[in-house]
């Protein structure tokens, strides 16, 4: 089985899936896919669970991380759901207790670094939550790193799973950051590295795989089918 995963993404804004595009959040439009009709959370999940039998599905709360709303309801439903699907949340958690409170319901809280003021929170969760029990996005707009800036390269804060969130590629066909992914991938240690945003077709996934990176977060290339059928299920089923 391959060590590399392809993550499904739900970026969910005002009850509906939206299609995240460049990072401009103030201007995703619900999200138009081949897999389902209209923009409905659970219609869209359907659909990309019909797809194969990913292990793991990426969601980004965009009202709790702009800090107008959220979307628990909606998740834990999903989690009711999908009860074998590893969901991973990104809600804009800033504390530990908030990581710990969405930990107990149980998803995998997902720690973007646009969303701490310091480093040393990051440190706090990690140590509570353990190295599996949470994710880190290092989140990257162009060239910049936003977050704080002893994070980015000071591994002894991550977890065992990162995503190089790269958002001015999201929603794009940019391709990935493959500099700053293989960069990453280089320092990272046993962490396992996942790519965000640009990713195309089949040959960014063979190009991220061959480098060593473990999966790919992936919303555009499944819902307008650029993904074949057959990398969608050689990439789905890793654990």
């Amino acid at each position: 089985m391959t060590t590399f995963s392809i993550v499904p993404v739900l970026d969910l804004k005002a009850g509906r899936v939206v299609h995240a595009c460049a990072g401009e959040r103030a201007h995703y439009l619900p999200i138009r896919s081949r897999l389902a009709e209209g923009s409905d959370v659970f219609a869209v999940a359907e659909g990309l669970m019909s797809l194969a039998g990913f292990r793991r599905l990426y969601i980004a709360d965009l009202d709790a991380i702009e800090g107008c709303g959220d979307h628990a309801t909606l998740i834990a439903s999903l989690r009711q759901r999908h009860p074998d699907v590893e969901l991973w949340v990104d809600c804009g958690v800033k504390m530990p207790a908030a990581a710990l409170a969405l930990a107990a319901t149980g998803v995998i809280p997902v720690l973007g670094s646009e969303s701490f003021a310091g480093a040393e929170v990051v440190g706090t969760i990690l140590a509570q939550l353990g190295a599996r029990g949470c994710v880190l996005s290092l989140d990257y707009r162009g060239d910049r790193f936003v977050g704080p800036p002893a994070l980015e390269r000071n591994t002894e804060l991550w977890p065992g799973r990162v995503i190089v969130m790269s958002l001015s590629r999201v929603g794009t066909s940019a391709g990935p950051d493959f500099e700053r992914l293989l960069g990453t991938r280089e320092y990272a240690g046993d962490r396992r590295v996942f790519a965000a945003g640009g990713v195309r077709d089949r040959a960014d996934i063979d190009h991220l795989a061959a480098a060593g990176i473990a999966g790919a977060l992936v919303a555009s290339a499944l819902h307008d089918g650029r993904l074949p059928a057959e990398a969608i299920a050689e990439f789905a089923g890793e654990r």
